[in-house]
């Protein structure tokens, strides 16, 4: 079961965070939930929403998991949270108009759509040298880097050094309505964060009555950041382990992207012929191509939903 009042956004804002598509996959999701179990939780707006008796949260990008981890020991103080925020937008002069708005007219004026990243441009590059030095390397820096950073992205190069320019963005009302909403949700569940594989993160488990598994991977076909690591070979094994899943009885159900600009992950549609596939309308939009694209994205679920009984259809010849 889930809220339906509101739809909770996480506070990492991360690109291809399923805030938005939320209320269209949420409805094919069962009712009745007792362990929430996601190996690719991401900024986890999808977690934040759902209802369940415990939430079991895995992604392999440490730092993803510092920041959750970071975020839900700081939600016993949220008042001592914001204040730190607060120190250190202030030493490195970043913006911040969820208290005060301190861009001078004239940048305005003169950057009209890009006021924010030219007037925290050099706080901004300031600190993230202060991080990879070393000298500002806590995760509430790191976490800050993210906000202000272009499209709110994770990324390092080759030497583990924090590398992404700045954004045109700002510490505003809806960054922090949304720390709010994460302190509030997270200290009334009882989750549990772990930093794996997803076929180590499946091993450890031992499978309940109600368990719900829900798969948001990297997509096969598409350019995003975080898709550096995933290849055929590697979602081949994700394949397999849903066939264990299935074959153990666990519901799961898995967002992908079918067709993209001109791409078709023929193997994925193949193997979802055997399912309950749904269209979803999404806004994808990449990191390398910051454009919407002809594109199709799908929900596939191992199970027929209760609460709203559609046909399932194959997709393996469709066209878009």
């Amino acid at each position: 079961m889930t809220d339906k009042s509101k739809i909770f956004r996480s506070p990492l804002f991360y690109v291809g965070d399923k805030y938005k598509l939320y209320p269209k996959i949420s409805k094919y999701f069962p009712s009745n939930i007792n362990r929430f179990i996601e190996p690719f939780t991401g900024g986890g707006s999808v977690f934040l929403n759902i209802k369940a008796n415990e939430y079991l949260l895995n992604d392999i990008d440490s730092n993803v998991i510092n920041i959750h981890n970071f975020l839900k020991e700081q939600s016993k103080n949220p008042e001592l949270f914001f204040q730190n925020v607060f120190e250190i937008i202030q030493e490195y002069n970043l913006s911040h108009s969820y208290i005060k708005d301190i861009v001078p007219q004239t940048i305005k004026d003169k950057y009209k759509k890009t006021y924010y990243a030219k007037f925290n441009k050099e706080g901004y590059n300031k600190l993230k040298n202060d991080y990879n030095s070393g000298k500002a390397s806590t995760v509430l820096h790191l976490y800050i880097l993210l906000i202000f950073g272009f499209n709110r992205m994770l990324r390092f190069n080759s030497k583990g050094q924090f590398n992404l320019p700045v954004g045109n963005v700002d510490f505003n009302k809806n960054t922090q309505n949304a720390l709010n909403d994460y302190f509030n949700l997270i200290s009334k569940k009882n989750t549990l964060f772990s930093n794996l594989d997803f076929v180590d993160f499946f091993k450890g488990l031992t499978f309940k009555k109600n368990d719900f598994i829900y798969l948001d991977p990297p997509y096969l076909i598409t350019f995003s950041e975080y898709n550096k690591l995933w290849n055929q070979d590697v979602e081949n094994k994700l394949l397999d382990v849903l066939l264990y899943l299935d074959e153990e009885g666990v519901n799961f159900a898995i967002s992908n992207v079918t067709h993209y600009k001109g791409r078709v992950n023929e193997r994925f549609l193949e193997w979802c012929n055997d399912y309950y596939c749904y269209d979803v309308k999404s806004n994808y939009i990449s990191y390398h191509d910051n454009s919407n694209k002809t594109f199709r994205e799908v929900l596939v679920t191992n199970y027929q939903s209760k609460d709203l009984i559609k046909q399932s259809s194959s997709l393996k010849y469709e066209k878009v």
